[in-house]
């Protein structure tokens, strides 16, 4: 299989060849080695690769026989390491599978190589010191997005049809918005964290995927979702697959649109104009929109230093467990600015601080919640702006402590925070670009806890009125020669 044949295929439609006999998985890994060999010298989104040691059996589920990218934190795969793209992990090997691990193996895709993360994830965008920077496949100039940088790069670029990533404050739905591609983060409790964790960031983090297909993203969380022993809760099971839904019509659904951000951050112009065509689409297709004040129930600011405790603590305890684990110092030799002002503020966070933190995220929460009795969705762009050029973020950390750092974090993507705090389910939809630079620009779609289905089902119905994965950016695997 050549890499531009290869290239043009979704993960089920790689999959179908597959079953159908006319392509090996040896076949199909190998186009996927060549096509990482190709792009990732401009992209630098892959960290490692390695030979697939698992043997899918052809048609055994709908992703059998597909190359596949695992990020290098929030799943492990035993006797390859697992760095979170720190040095103070660096050479760390897993003993032993996660339950995703197991999960990715039994939908029998072919994991052969982890994807580039900021430090610790902690970032939404993907420039640590351990690898360096991962470059927007649309402008090498710029991010690629975080802290799934390196899965969206990779998948942008032809690499792998679709990867894993995780999400904790948008760390899915911003390199999907960034990089071109369809994301969508599950419900709290949809994919098990275990047996390493029961929540991550106090249930603000979950395990998905980005991918160029609605139906990839559908398949995908058909195979991994679903509880596993000693979960702490997990959302309810849909009655019938994500697959099915992609083709279901969602019927009319009344949308409410919030073109302005929490905070009072401003929706730059083309992000904004972006807003104004898909509202147009959606009321084209039958769908009612309309203006809505979506209530956080507290005050940003409380938000904010909410989030900022939560995870600078969660942050620390890491950082503490990595330095004692492998005899580092915990130092600027090891951890990065903003990850060592996260683990000095974490620190200082006393146990009724934290509580009272755990008590905004259920305001927050109860807020959002009520807002799904009048509309059945709310739209968002997925980021006020387009994505920035590489060094951005990192200019004058050093002189931020951990709630600057979060504070800035927030600022930049001020969209998506607030439905991890709310574990309700959400996606970036890549339904339009800019005119001027060509850079993609993401919607965000909210649903109530639990309906993963109701967006699949409006991710369908946009992804045929106004398909997106004929285009490609500059950096593309299938290109017979580098643009």
């Amino acid at each position: 299989m050549k890499v531009a044949e290869y290239a043009r295929y979704d993960a089920v439609g790689l999959a179908e060849l597959v079953a159908a006999g006319e392509v090996t998985p040896a076949e199909v890994e190998a186009a996927a080695r060549e096509a990482v060999r190709a792009v990732d010298p401009r992209i630098n989104a892959v960290v490692e690769t390695w030979q697939a040691d698992d043997r899918p059996v052809p048609g055994s589920t709908p992703l059998a026989g597909v190359p596949f990218l695992i990020k290098d934190f929030g799943v492990a795969m035993a006797g390859r390491r697992t760095e979170m793209g720190s040095r103070l992990a660096a050479g760390h090997v897993a003993r032993s599978d996660s339950f995703l691990m197991r999960r990715l193996r039994r939908a029998g895709l072919l994991t052969f190589g982890r994807t580039a993360t900021p430090e610790l994830a902690y970032s939404i965008t993907t420039e640590p010191v351990l690898y360096g920077p991962t470059r927007n496949p649309w402008d090498p100039r710029r991010g690629a997005g975080g802290s799934s940088g390196g899965a969206g790069a990779a998948v942008a670029a032809g690499a792998v049809p679709l990867a894993h990533a995780t999400d904790a404050a948008g760390s899915l739905r911003i390199p999907a918005s960034y990089n071109g591609l369809f994301g969508l983060k599950p419900t709290r409790g949809r994919v098990s964290l275990g047996p390493g964790l029961d929540e991550g960031f106090n249930g603000l983090a979950v395990q998905g995927g980005v991918s160029r297909t609605v139906r990839d993203s559908a398949a995908l969380l058909d195979l991994i979702r679903g509880p596993e022993p000693g979960d702490p809760y997990f959302a309810e099971q849909p009655p019938r697959p994500y697959a099915q839904e992609v083709a279901r019509p969602p019927g009319p659904l009344r949308i409410g649109v919030l073109p302005q951000a929490w905070g009072g951050r401003r929706t730059a112009v083309p992000v904004a104009d972006a807003l104004t065509r898909t509202v147009r689409l959606l009321e084209s297709l039958g769908h009612r929109t309309e203006e809505a004040e979506a209530a956080l129930g507290v005050d940003w600011e409380e938000f904010v230093l909410a989030n900022a405790r939560l995870s600078t603590a969660n942050v620390a305890a890491t950082v503490d467990e990595l330095a004692a684990a492998f005899g580092r110092p915990v130092d600027s030799s090891t951890v990065e600015p903003a990850t060592l002002a996260a683990h000095h503020y974490g620190q200082r966070v006393s146990g009724p601080q934290f509580v009272t933190a755990l008590t905004i995220r259920n305001r927050v929460a109860r807020s959002l919640a009520r807002h799904f009795g009048t509309y059945d969705l709310l739209l968002t762009p997925t980021l006020p702006e387009l994505p920035p050029l590489l060094g951005t973020y990192a200019r004058g950390a050093e002189a931020l402590d951990g709630l600057g750092w979060i504070d800035r974090l927030n600022d930049r993507s001020p969209f998506t925070m607030a439905f991890n705090v709310a574990g309700a389910p959400a996606m970036s939809v890549p339904l339009t670009a800019d005119p001027g630079t060509g850079l993609p620009i993401g919607m965000q779609f909210a649903a109530g806890y639990g309906r993963e289905d109701l967006l699949f089902r409006l991710a369908g119905q946009l992804e045929q009125a106004q398909p997106w994965s004929g285009r490609t950016p500059a950096v593309w695997a299938g290109d017979p020669a580098p643009r």
